[in-house]
Protein backbone atom coordinates (compact mmCIF):
# COMPACT_ATOMS: atom_id res chain seq x y z
CA UNK A 1 0.00 0.00 0.00
CA UNK A 2 1.05 3.70 -0.54
CA UNK A 3 2.13 6.16 1.71
CA UNK A 4 -0.22 9.00 3.10
CA UNK A 5 -4.03 8.53 3.63
CA UNK A 6 -6.64 7.54 1.26
CA UNK A 7 -9.70 4.96 1.21
CA UNK A 8 -10.59 1.19 0.84
CA UNK A 9 -12.52 -1.64 1.05
CA UNK A 10 -12.36 -5.19 3.10
CA UNK A 11 -15.08 -7.58 3.35
CA UNK A 12 -17.83 -5.35 2.20
CA UNK A 13 -16.98 -2.72 4.64
CA UNK A 14 -15.08 1.10 3.94
CA UNK A 15 -12.07 2.39 5.33
CA UNK A 16 -10.20 5.13 5.89
CA UNK A 17 -6.54 3.91 5.73
CA UNK A 18 -3.43 6.07 6.69
CA UNK A 19 0.25 4.60 6.21
CA UNK A 20 3.09 6.57 7.58
CA UNK A 21 7.22 5.84 7.18
CA UNK A 22 9.79 6.76 9.94
CA UNK A 23 13.27 6.22 10.60
CA UNK A 24 14.14 6.46 6.97
CA UNK A 25 11.77 3.53 5.48
CA UNK A 26 12.48 1.04 8.31
CA UNK A 27 9.79 1.33 10.22
CA UNK A 28 6.06 1.68 8.87
CA UNK A 29 2.92 2.18 10.82
CA UNK A 30 -0.44 1.50 9.16
CA UNK A 31 -4.18 2.53 10.58
CA UNK A 32 -7.21 1.75 8.62
CA UNK A 33 -10.73 3.07 10.45
CA UNK A 34 -13.82 1.55 9.15
CA UNK A 35 -15.99 3.91 8.25
CA UNK A 36 -19.26 4.18 9.60
CA UNK A 37 -18.02 1.15 11.99
CA UNK A 38 -15.91 0.28 15.42
CA UNK A 39 -13.74 -1.83 13.58
CA UNK A 40 -9.99 -0.98 13.33
CA UNK A 41 -6.76 -2.33 12.59
CA UNK A 42 -3.10 -0.78 13.28
CA UNK A 43 0.41 -1.82 13.55
CA UNK A 44 4.16 -1.19 12.91
CA UNK A 45 6.59 -3.03 10.62
CA UNK A 46 9.79 -2.78 11.25
CA UNK A 47 12.78 -3.96 9.16
CA UNK A 48 15.83 -5.29 11.31
CA UNK A 49 18.83 -4.56 10.34
CA UNK A 50 19.07 -8.18 9.28
CA UNK A 51 16.49 -7.35 6.41
CA UNK A 52 13.50 -9.50 8.06
CA UNK A 53 10.28 -7.77 8.75
CA UNK A 54 9.04 -7.77 12.11
CA UNK A 55 5.01 -7.59 12.31
CA UNK A 56 3.63 -5.18 15.69
CA UNK A 57 -0.41 -5.57 15.64
CA UNK A 58 -1.67 -3.07 18.29
CA UNK A 59 -3.77 -4.50 20.52
CA UNK A 60 -5.48 -7.23 18.08
CA UNK A 61 -3.48 -10.86 16.19
CA UNK A 62 -1.57 -10.50 13.95
CA UNK A 63 -3.94 -13.08 11.96
CA UNK A 64 -6.14 -9.89 11.48
CA UNK A 65 -3.38 -7.61 10.15
CA UNK A 66 -2.26 -9.87 7.28
CA UNK A 67 -5.56 -11.09 6.30
CA UNK A 68 -6.50 -7.06 6.40
CA UNK A 69 -3.19 -6.37 4.31
CA UNK A 70 -3.80 -8.94 1.90
CA UNK A 71 -7.19 -8.84 1.14
CA UNK A 72 -7.83 -4.58 0.89
CA UNK A 73 -8.66 -3.23 -2.06
CA UNK A 74 -7.39 0.74 -2.41
CA UNK A 75 -8.78 3.13 -3.73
Amino acid sequence: MPLGGYGGSFNGKRYRITKSAMATGRSQKLEAEELGGADYISFNLYRLSSGEPLLKPCEMPAEKVIAFVEGVVVD
